[in-house]
């Protein structure tokens, strides 16, 4: 009987010790993971373009989910008395703030940066498609189906190599202009326009093996358009470890227009998100305005991981132009969605429109991007002008 009471004082002091236990191990996890996060939120102040620095601005709305879920666990701790806990609660807090700060603008929360074009004529509407079909992806027929459904006035394809381009010209008789560099290292890009394509280039502007198309649409009303199609690569550990070159091209690419009165379009998969810094300085030395502000993220990759998205695709354009239409398509087999936009070309509803404007601190950054990869912006093909 001795020893039955004593197993049982035995066990009961056990359980009194784990469960004594649990809050402290809580505790450390909370405390550890809140940690992470303050560090994750800080890192992207560094503008060191080392890969794993500059992918923190990615992942932000993902940053600000984790927050909250850290706040819920944070309140929900026992011992709020604590001013540890509490100093926990603010910095978490404030880390979902600053998150939320950048990808705010990106939500029906902002004002929208484009209007809503009042135009009805059909003459002045261009429609774009943006694709990044992925090399190895061989569902051609799904690429071909959804632009038979939109009939977008300009297709652009990324990452398409040789074998895309024989799919892709069957779409010759309706979209007769094209621009085409097939590539088999991820960065083949073409263009096929059911408008007119002029002075079409195709340049290698900051990497040899990575070219961006230049070129002068001419709309339905006889108004030209300059086209500028980009896809710099990424900084990843097994392609670029800096984000160097990627700035650099974004950099002399909106320098180079800045001070152009032509109506301008910029598209393509520019491996970088709309909220990062360095998207930001395009915005703002270029002076282009982007459609998604207030309209929301239009997350195009990855298509295969609905958790894990960000807007990598991307289309800017000068005060000319307002909206019509803005949609993700379905999935095409890529890892990318790819994106439909229709603009107005209505110059004089849209010169209210107003952007981001750089300072002093913006165009000395831009300098300093330019010059350690020994570009300019002269180096950008300026058709039409």
């Amino acid at each position: 009987m001795a020893f039955v009471n004593d197993t049982l004082q035995h066990k009961t002091r056990n359980h009194k010790q784990n469960a004594e236990s649990r809050p402290i191990q809580l505790f450390a996890a909370i405390f550890l993971i809140t940690i992470l996060l303050i560090a994750i939120t800080l890192l992207p102040l560094w503008r060191h373009p080392h890969w794993l620095i500059r992918g923190m601005d990615f992942p932000r709305l993902q940053f600000a989910v984790l927050a909250i879920i850290l706040l819920l666990g944070q309140f929900l701790f026992p011992d709020l008395g604590k001013t540890t806990s509490w100093a926990l609660i603010s910095l978490t807090l404030a880390c979902f703030v600053w998150q939320s700060w950048w990808i705010a603008p990106y939500t029906r929360l902002w004002p929208v940066e484009v209007q809503t074009t009042k135009d009805s004529n059909p003459d002045r509407l261009l429609s774009i498609m943006t694709a990044n079909v992925l090399t190895p992806n061989h569902n051609a027929q799904a690429l071909l189906n959804v632009v038979n459904e939109h009939h977008p006035d300009v297709l652009v394809t990324l990452e398409s190599d040789q074998w895309w381009q024989d799919q892709l010209d069957t779409l010759a008789s309706e979209m007769p202009y094209s621009i085409k560099c097939p590539l088999d290292n991820l960065y083949g890009m073409h263009v096929y326009s059911r408008l007119p394509l002029d002075e079409s280039e195709i340049n290698f502007l900051v990497e040899d093996d990575v070219p961006s198309m230049h070129s002068l649409l001419k709309l339905r009303t006889g108004d030209a358009v300059r086209m500028i199609f980009l896809h710099p690569a990424p900084p990843s550990p097994t392609e670029n470890p800096e984000s160097s070159e990627r700035d650099a091209e974004l950099v002399i690419v909106a320098r180079s227009i800045v001070d152009s009165d032509q109506p301008i379009v910029v598209t393509g998969d520019l491996n970088d998100v709309a909220w990062s810094p360095t998207t930001r300085l395009f915005r703002k030395l270029s002076g282009l305005i982007d459609p998604r502000v207030g309209r929301g993220m239009f997350n195009t990759f990855h298509a295969g991981y609905p958790f894990v998205r960000w807007p990598l695709d991307h289309i800017f354009h000068s005060r000319h132009f307002t909206l019509k239409s803005m949609k993700r398509l379905p999935p095409i087999g890529s890892d990318h969605f790819a994106i439909f936009t229709e603009l107005s070309y209505t110059p004089v509803q849209g010169a209210v429109q107003q952007g981001l404007e750089a300072d002093r601190s913006d165009r000395s950054w831009s300098t300093s991007i330019a010059e350690k990869q020994n570009v300019s912006e002269a180096d950008v093909p300026s058709p039409g002008e």
